[in-house]
């Protein structure tokens, strides 16, 4: 089941995934909160878990701390961003689990800073999560790359390809943020006209990819042609994946 894309109660955006698993919530438990479990499956390497509310969990090359706990049926950390990752800040996860039939269900919830990023989050997760019911399962753990297609399809979903008319001085300004799969010395090489009809800015995006942001000036809101904007950076996203 794909994720949802909501807002939290602190205003910032919540992805939101269920899945069935076919064990009890204790078993489930100790995939999510034994460091040796978890690693099996979670995208960062955790060296240290002090299950207790404000706890700290030692990751590889980052830090959080436990918000919720209530054995098996929640578990919650805020994960504090290294300087590098400046579009964000204090991420929140949190895992309930549920007797569901014979086995239980588990919602899982990131917050976030960043919602130009939800569909790389989304895709991301997606892959971690199908690895954690092939974990608890006892089948083979595959870490896959996730797919430009599901994060494409993500986007169209959680409507993160639509653009912006403001006004500005005597005009409008159009603008587009595109987290896109491929890095900025690819993404560049493709831009084609892009480049010499809008102002465009790449920089470092979520994963492995580059942000990309699109500005144009017009004169009035009529000559905005969204519609037109964002096929073109769709156009610009089908050369970058063609490989």
């Amino acid at each position: 089941m794909d994720p949802t894309l909501g807002t939290h109660t602190d205003g910032r955006p919540a992805l939101r995934f269920e899945r069935h698993l076919k064990h009890a919530p204790e078993v489930v438990w100790r995939a999510i909160t034994d460091p040796d479990q978890l690693n099996a499956w979670y995208p960062i390497r955790a060296l240290i878990i002090d299950l207790r509310i404000g706890g700290r969990i030692d990751f590889d090359g980052m830090h959080a701390v436990v918000t919720q706990l209530d054995p098996p049926k929640v578990f919650a950390f805020s994960e504090h961003a290294p300087p590098e990752m400046h579009r964000e800040s204090d991420d929140l996860i949190h895992f309930e689990l549920t007797p569901d039939g014979d086995g239980c269900r588990l919602v899982f919830t990131h917050v976030f800073d960043d919602r130009p990023a939800a569909a790389s989050y989304g895709s991301g997760w997606t892959v971690c999560l199908n690895a954690l019911v092939a974990a608890v399962n006892g089948e083979e753990v595959r870490m896959e790359r996730p797919s430009d297609q599901h994060h494409e399809q993500l986007i169209h979903q959680f409507g993160l390809d639509q653009g912006s008319v403001t006004p500005i001085g005597d005009g409008y300004e159009i603008r587009f943020s595109r987290q896109l799969t491929r890095p900025i010395d690819v993404v560049q090489a493709a831009l084609g006209d892009l480049a010499t009809d809008a102002h465009i800015e790449l920089s470092a995006g979520t994963g492995h990819g580059a942000r990309l942001e699109l500005t144009r000036t017009v004169a009035s809101a009529d000559q905005a042609d969204l519609d037109g904007w964002r096929q073109r950076i769709n156009d610009l996203v089908r050369r970058i994946t063609a490989d």
